[in-house]
């Protein structure tokens, strides 16, 4: 098994590899990538850093930060520091695609992280292919990051996080196996491929556990008032509900189903991870819900731990999913620098798809013929307004 070193026994991993490589980096296959004779790695950051999902963007960028802190302290990359270039694609897909433009013809990074979204990450692909920067997203969930409509996989996209059809999977088995319910309702944004992509994978897998949807409802990001639609999925009486949204509806949801006296189970996804949710919901009303996401800070692995206490002596505050994701990322990549022998856009790809069994604080890392990790997924439960870790699901 490969092992990324402990993540922070960097200097270990980073001092001194690969010291003889000098040959020149061969950019002719692409339009980006940085010389081996440059003394940085120009790393470029597309991130939600304002707007509707900053909470996502903003966490991802403090664990990509912190990361890259790690890096350059301990002698950076074949002896190169890694210098990044942070653009605010201020949650939208079109100023996303403008960034990665940028990014690779102006700046030529030799590779993009970001976006935290799915849809933003999709809209960065294609200038991607194009420019053939290898581009990975923390958290882009939806396998329409990597594998096109027409089935094809997009060569240099990538991503850190697991797909959502296995959350759904893991949130369907955990309502029938662990909470053994047998009628439940889905509540999902109808204007979301993540929520519509989980939506499916968990009714999928849930019915074909033996459980039966009774109800399958949908909303509209922004909308604020919820309760026409959580009456009607009230009086099919249902065990449990799944709600894969983001946290700005959630939050309101959760809050709103409570004080309508509906008190069964809830559950979401990755999306609700943010302390936002708290502030919309309280503290109350997320007694008795759970979600699937990439890691929690109190498993007692002893590398998150570690992790966890680098992340509060640096920002203050318990390190979130985000957080984990960001970080990891930086290292992911890292790991295909080095495996490249250089800044080499096309060979950073090419490593990229090749990584196998790395040890991230995420989990154990592989990458399958879709560019989809092979990873574990972790089930938190909100009490009095913590999430506590509850169990970890391998694939």
């Amino acid at each position: 098994m490969k092992k990324w070193l402990s993540v922070f026994a960097v200097s270990t991993l980073i001092v001194g590899l690969l010291a003889a490589c000098g040959a020149d980096n061969d950019t002719s296959s692409g339009e980006s990538g940085e010389s081996n004779d440059s003394e940085t790695i120009k790393i470029g950051v597309n991130l939600e850093l304002s707007g509707a999902v900053a909470s996502y963007g903003t966490s991802e960028a403090a664990g990509i930060d912190l990361a890259v802190e790690e890096i350059n302290a301990a002698g950076g990359i074949e002896g190169k520091q890694i210098e990044i270039v942070k653009i605010d694609n201020k949650s939208d897909n079109a100023e996303a695609t403008s960034a990665a433009i940028r990014l690779a013809e102006q700046d030529k990074v030799v590779a993009i992280i970001g976006a935290a979204t799915s849809g933003a990450t999709v809209a960065q692909a294609q200038i991607a292919n194009d420019k053939q920067v290898p581009l990975i997203s923390p958290s882009g969930t939806s396998p329409s990051v990597t594998v096109r409509e027409d089935g094809g996989v997009n060569e240099y996209v990538f991503r850190t996080s697991f797909i959502d059809p296995f959350q759904g999977t893991v949130a369907a088995n955990f309502a029938a196996n662990e909470l053994k319910v047998k009628n439940v309702a889905i509540y999902s944004d109808n204007a979301s491929d993540y929520s519509k992509g989980l939506a499916a994978s968990f009714k999928k897998d849930f019915e074909a556990a033996g459980g039966k949807i009774v109800s399958n409802e949908s909303y509209v990001a922004k909308d604020s008032d919820f309760r026409s639609t959580l009456t009607r999925i009230k009086s099919e009486n249902p065990e449990f509900i799944f709600i894969p949204g983001y946290y700005e509806e959630v939050g309101l949801i959760v809050k709103q189903a409570r004080e309508m006296g509906i008190d069964v189970p809830l559950m979401g996804a990755d999306g609700w991870d943010s302390p936002i949710l708290l502030d919309l919901a309280g503290a109350d009303a997320l007694n008795n819900t759970f979600t699937t996401n990439h890691y929690s800070s109190e498993d007692p692995d002893g590398k998150i731990q570690e992790f966890s206490k680098k992340f509060e002596e640096k920002y203050g505050k318990a390190p979130d999913a985000f957080n984990a994701l960001g970080y990891d990322t930086v290292y992911l990549l890292a790991d295909a620098i080095q495996r490249a022998g250089g800044p080499d856009s096309t060979k950073i790809k090419d490593a990229l798809a090749e990584t196998k069994d790395l040890e991230l604080i995420t989990g154990l890392y592989s990458v399958d013929e879709n560019h989809h990790p092979i990873k574990s997924a972790t089930i938190l439960e909100y009490k009095d307004g913590e999430t506590v870790f509850k169990t970890k699901v391998n694939p």
